[in-house]
């Protein structure tokens, strides 16, 4: 009896987080519907590597400093992963890896 009840429970939790996840990208589609030749920018603009500094200050440095030393891959990859948490998007993406990445 026990057991199907923490089977009842662990099911319907695991429900919840796929329905929540769902709804957070479908969320996020809806609010970036730009097409994905728009969102790369042709080449970088003067004032990006400003622009990507106060993105990272508003977004990353509540609970990072400010990478010194990484390579352009790993700061891309780092960059990739983290903007899915924080909710970031595409262009702020885009102009975060130009600070990191002059």
């Amino acid at each position: 009896m026990i057991r199907k009840l923490c089977n009842t429970i662990l099911l319907c939790a695991a429900a919840i987080t796929v329905c929540t996840g769902a709804a957070r990208a479908q969320a996020k589609v809806a609010k970036d519907p730009k097409p994905a030749a728009e969102a790369t920018p042709a080449k970088p603009q003067p004032g990006d590597q400003t622009e990507g500094q106060r993105i990272f200050e508003m977004n990353c440095s509540r609970c990072h400093a400010t990478p010194e030393g990484f390579s352009s891959r790993i700061s891309n990859t780092v960059v990739r992963h983290m903007r899915v948490r924080a909710g970031l998007s595409a262009h702020d993406e885009q102009a975060l890896r130009r600070f990191f990445n002059p």
